[in-house]
This record gives structure tokens, sequence and C-alpha cells, in this order.
């Protein structure tokens, strides 16, 4: 019995694992699991998202120090590979103030160290540190030495063995290895490594990196544990820029502010069949190592006498692109787009006729041609060889305002082109029920609105290349800094701007007109080349300056090349005489020197032989090349070639020829058809960088002091 009662009670103290525990237990499992993975998730997000903090924050516990790791900023080089701004690396002196007090014999040679290898390092500086900054662990003493001058020190630090706390941090220094060249189109960069104006500032992201860094910690017999990120480099940047016709047209600029003092000056080189700008540059320039120097331009007592608001005025019309920045009236260089628009329309025909009698009167004010006496009549060509104002006036009479007004934005004018630069304006324009009939008629030759030069240079190439309006750009590609291609910058075609008819027209008038009318200072021997001359009255009328123009391409049939150049009020040129024969021949100055270095040779004829296909800029006699390739045109039948003496046979009527003798004599006196010009009205049109708008200008169509509008060639 007592046995039994012993088996009893035992049998009582064995409990079975029921389902119930079972759950419980399986219960109380699932929910650590899924806090343990909860926990590991957060974990994992947190050392993804917000890592590096925490991990400065553990380290904050301990004694350490972390110096950045700076990126080098990409360069910028010309569409060759020539080097134009780059990132060299130099060196920081950094000095541990508590290592170097850490031993008495180490505070002595340190500090003589310093101050006998670094020019700019003084007894005064070092002491201030070892009173000031005791426990510190990091103090810059000097920034951007070289790599040589730091090898110096650390000879001088192996050699004497108490020289201790002084170490080397790395960083970069922009450079610009040509100091001038392309300063308006490259821009500059302030010490942070942000650009100003130019690539460096439109392409500032792609040409910036990331910082690594480097984390030191300084374990109990302070020997330093580092922890480092690598820095990411900045991609490079590739400009479309020859470095070699930028230099050319700045040397050109030089020469002619020199000689004649312009107010402004402008000049762009474009590829019209892609719109890569090849040059671009203005009068200002700076020295990009130096932007903020303003010992180029000013005295020493007349900079102490400037305010920083007056310094800072100056500095920013320096750095500001004229080409893209300042807008001003274009005058007669317009007129190819007026005539593009009308024949687009059907409005008139290539063997349209129109008859000059010196101008028109318009809502009672005389509106005069640059010739008083009248072209008599004449074809739609020779209205752009002798660049008649009466012909354009009676052209858009049948386009109208709104016409008019709409092909002008088509064309690009009233908007940004989208070029890849910082500062590009816009330009003024007319809305089309704000244009008075007076105002319209002006407008046709190009006055009262304003226009850029990029918006100029980049509608011109649509019309002479076939009517494909492309997007200008200053870049042409980016590399990693492995050299690898990130993107490239294929032309844009925006638009088709006018019919391969309309353009083909254009390319042989703008022949003409180098060949036989206005333009003739343009030509370059042995080169086929067509253009436009521009002569606006800027505001205020009254003072009588002058903004000459020419705008031209090169072959004149098959365009490569398209140069626009632009000179405002060349003090040195006495008014009366100031036209545009100025801005071309300085035109055909820069592209008898530019055309052979971007290979683009002189046509040759079946025999080999190179076809002179004008007079030259150095050779400016009186025959006519006969526009050997145009004969028997019917667009251009009055001037057949008489190949035997390559000299032209006039087959127009008496007055017309009358009338282009009388041409003739003008550009030899060397003073081009734009002649004798009277005064616009200060309200008709406004200078280069004006900020008025055109919507708010008042009607011009009583404007009793309006007596003609010969300002233009």
């Amino acid at each position: 019995m007592a046995n039994q009662g012993m088996k009893q009670r035992r049998t009582k103290k064995i409990k079975k694992f029921t389902n119930r525990m079972s759950s419980r237990l399986l219960f109380v499992f699932s929910v650590i699991l899924i806090f343990m993975t909860v926990l590991i998730g957060r974990i994992v997000w947190l050392n993804h998202t917000d890592g590096v903090r925490y991990e400065k924050k553990v380290l904050s516990q301990q004694t350490y120090t972390s110096t950045t790791i700076p990126y080098q900023r990409g360069s910028i080089l010309d569409r060759n590979g020539t080097v134009l701004a780059y990132s060299e690396k130099v060196y920081n002196v950094i000095l541990d103030v508590y290592y170097a007090l850490s031993e008495k014999e180490y505070a002595e040679p340190t500090k003589k160290a310093l101050i006998n290898s670094f020019e700019g390092v003084t007894e005064e500086k070092i002491n201030k540190l070892y009173e000031e900054k005791k426990t510190s662990r990091y103090s810059i003493i000097l920034k951007s030495i070289s790599y040589e001058d730091m090898e110096k020190f650390k000879e001088l630090a192996k050699a004497d063995k108490n020289i201790q706390g002084v170490w080397f941090e790395e960083d970069y220094k922009r450079r610009y290895p040509y100091e001038t060249l392309a300063s308006s189109v490259l821009g500059f960069t302030t010490n942070d490594n942000n650009g100003n104006w130019g690539i460096e500032q439109f392409y500032n992201d792609t040409l910036n990196g990331t910082n690594g860094i480097e984390f030191g910690y300084m374990d109990s017999e302070l020997k330093l544990e580092k922890n480092v990120k690598s820095s990411i480099n900045g991609n490079t940047v590739v400009s479309t820029i020859d470095a070699n016709v930028q230099r050319i047209i700045q040397d050109h600029i030089k020469a002619y502010i020199k000689e004649y003092d312009p107010d402004n000056m402008g000049v762009i080189v474009m590829n019209p069949n892609n719109g890569e700008i090849l040059a671009m540059a203005s009068n200002q320039e700076y020295d990009l190592n130096k932007p903020t120097d303003l010992t180029p331009f000013f005295t020493k007592d007349e900079i102490k006498g400037m305010t920083e608001e007056e310094k800072m005025n100056f500095l920013n019309n320096l750095w500001r692109n004229y080409t893209i920045s300042n807008s001003i009236e274009p005058g007669s260089t317009f007129k190819p787009f007026t005539i593009a628009a009308a024949l687009e329309e059907n409005l008139i025909k290539p063997s349209d006729t129109f008859y000059c009698d010196g101008g028109e009167v318009i809502l009672g004010t005389p509106v005069g041609c640059s010739k008083r006496t009248g072209h008599g009549e004449i074809t739609l060509t020779q209205a752009l060889m002798v660049s008649c104002n009466d012909a354009l006036m009676q052209i858009v009479e049948k386009e109208g305002a709104k016409l008019f007004t709409s092909y002008q934005k088509y064309f690009g004018f009233g908007g940004k082109t989208g070029i890849d630069l910082p500062g590009e304006e816009s330009g003024i324009l007319f809305a089309n029920d704000k244009l008075s009939k007076l105002d319209l008629a002006i407008s046709s030759f190009g006055q009262t609105f304003n226009v850029t030069m990029i918006q100029m240079a980049a509608g011109y190439s649509s019309l002479v290349n076939g009517g494909y309006y492309y997007e200008p750009h200053i870049v042409k590609e980016v590399l990693n800094s492995g050299g690898s291609v990130v993107s490239t910058n294929d032309k844009k075609l925006v638009k088709l701007s006018v019919s391969s008819t309309t353009s083909d027209f254009l390319k042989e008038a703008l022949l003409k007109t180098v060949a036989e009318g206005t333009a003739h200072g343009a030509q370059v021997t042995g080169y086929e080349i067509g253009g436009k001359t521009g002569t606006a009255q800027t505001y205020p009328r009254a003072a009588e300056e002058k903004l000459l123009s020419f705008i031209g391409s090169v072959p004149a049939k098959d365009p490569q090349l398209v140069v626009y150049v632009v000179i405002h009020n060349p003090k040195k040129v006495e008014k009366k005489k100031q036209s545009s024969a100025l801005a071309t021949e300085e035109a055909g100055a820069i592209m008898a020197e530019i055309l052979p270095l971007l290979e683009i040779y002189p046509a040759a004829d079946s025999d080999g032989a190179v076809t002179n296909t004008g007079k030259g800029t150095d050779n400016a006699n009186k025959e006519s090349t006969g526009n050997k390739e145009n004969a028997g045109n019917t667009e251009n039948s009055e001037n057949s070639s008489n190949q035997e003496n390559g000299q032209a046979t006039n087959t127009q009527d008496n007055e017309t020829q009358s009338s282009n003798q009388d041409t003739e004599q003008q550009t030899e006196d060397g003073f081009p058809v734009e002649g004798s010009i009277d005064p616009l009205p200060d309200a008709i049109g406004d200078n280069a960088g004006d900020n008025a708008t055109a919507d708010d200008t008042e009607s011009q169509d009583n404007n009793s002091e309006y007596n003609s509008s010969g300002g233009n060639d």
C-alpha cells in the first residue's frame, strides 16, 4: 500500500506538455522572432539611410579626429582636348597643437620649422595658437602650398625628431592656364567650388564630385587608427570651343579696341549645321585666376576711392557675356529674316521687282532709304545687295504686323535660345497689337526691337543651312574621371524655320551681297562668302551713336561656318564716318585667319586652280567675279558670267546700272550705302541692355520728330 501511494504521488508530479502550453510557447517565440526581425530591419535601414550620422555620434564619445578628403573638380577642355580649366592638387598645413605641446622638446623646434619653411607664418601666430588652443588637434596654419614645399618640410622633420604635430591635408585649387582665354565662356569658381558665370556655373553639379572623409581614432598610446571613405571626383566637360579660334578672335578684338575704342564689341563663330559654338568673345576679358582683381582696369588710388557697391557693379559687368546677356537692335542684318517670312507665305517671289524712290511716307512721317535719290527698279536679290530700306518696307506692308511678329518669334527672337550658359536674355519685341504701321516699317530693317547676338547667329544659321534651326550649345560631351563618355550633346533640331527653296535663294542673294554689294569688305581671297551688313542707331537717337554689324557664312553655298561681328560706337571714328564697313572688314580679317585653321579651304575649279570669288580683303580691285557658278540661274539672270575675262556682263537697264555704279562709288569711298544717316527718334528702339519692354512703348504713329530711318544700310 505504501509503495502504491508513492507511485501515485510520483505520477501526480509528472505534467504533460499540453497543446495549450505548446501554443503559448510558439506564440512567445513568434513575438520574439518578429521583434528581432523588426529590430534587425530597423538597424539595417538606419545604417543605410543615416549610418554616417550615427557613426559620427558614436565616435564623438571617443578621442578622435576627422578630416575631409576633397574631391577633384572636373576639368574643362576645348573641342581638341586642350585643357582650359583644371583643379591642381595643393596642400594645407595643419598643426596638432595638443601633440606639439605634449612634450617640452617639441614646441620650439616645431614653431621654428614652420616659421622658416612657410612665408606668412609668423612667431606671433604660432604663440597665439600655443596659448589659446592648447587642446586643439586641428588648426590650419597655411592653405594651398605646393607639393615641393610640403616635401621640403617633411625632409626637415625627418632630420629633427622634435618637429612634431605637423601634417598636411590635400586640397585642390582651380587653375586657368590661359588666363583670359574664353573668360566670358568659362566663368570661374569660388573657394567653395561653386561656379560663377559661364560653363563653371551652368555645369557646376556635373563638374563637382563628392567629398570623402577620414576618421582618426586615438588609442591610449596616442596611435592613430584610420577609417577612410574615399571621395568621388567630378566629371570633365568637353566644350565646343576651339582654343585657337578663340584666341584669334580675342586678339582681333583687343587690336580693334586699341585702334577704335568701341563701347562694346562681340564676335560669335558658330557651326550652322549643329549649333556648336566654336568661339565667343567680347571686349570684356579678365584673368580667370584673379577674377576680382581690379588693378588691370584702375589705379590703386582709384580702387581705394571706390565703394564696395561700385566695385561689384564693375565686376558684374566685367563678368557678363555680352553675346548672350545684352540685347541690341540688329539693323539691316535682320533684312534676310523679313524677306524669308514673305517668301514662305508666298507674298513675294524671288523674281519680283521693287521701285525705290528714296523712301516711304508712312502716316505723314518720311522714312528714308540709305540712298536718298533712290535705287530705282531693283530685284529682290538687289534689295539685299544694296540694302534697300524702301523695298523692305514694301515687303513688310504685305506681311502686316501679326504675320511679321509671329515670324519674329518663330525665328527665335523674343525668347531664349536655350544655350547652355547662364545669363541669357530674351530680347525685346513689340506685341503685334501695339506695332503701329510706322513701327512695322522700321522693324522691317531691324530697328524698334532688340535681339541678342546668339539669337541672330542661331536664326541666321537656319536661313543658310537649308532651314534647320539647331539649338546653340557650348558643351560637346561629358567624361567621367576615367575618361569614359558619360553623356553627349548631339545637335538638337528645334524646328524647320524655312523651306530649302527659300534658303537656296537667300544663299545666292547673300553671296552677291558680299561679292558685289554693300558687304564687299568681308571677302577673302579664294572663298565664296555670303553675308549681310547692318548699321543701327542706338538709344538715345540724338547722340548719333551706331551699332555696326556683319553676319555671314562660308562657303556661301554650303555653309560650314557662321561669323557674326557687332561693334558699338567706335569712339575714335568720326560719327559721320561710322559705317558697317568697319564690322565687315573686321569679319573678313577674322575669317581669313580662322578658315585655314579650321580646314575650310578655298574652292578649286575643274583645273584644280583656286577660284577667287571676290576682291579679297587685301586686294580691293574693281573687278566682278561674275558669279560663275550662278550663270543661267533664272532668279539671278541679271548677272551672266563671262568666263574668259572673269568680269560680269550687266543685263539690267540703264537706270539700274546707274544705280549700281552709284552704290559702287559709295563703297569705294570707304563709306557703304548706309552713307548719310538721319537720327531716329529717341522713342524708337532702345540701346543694348535696356530693361524697358516694347509693350510699354507708346505708338510712334504721330511722332513728328521722325524724319528718316536712314540708320540702316
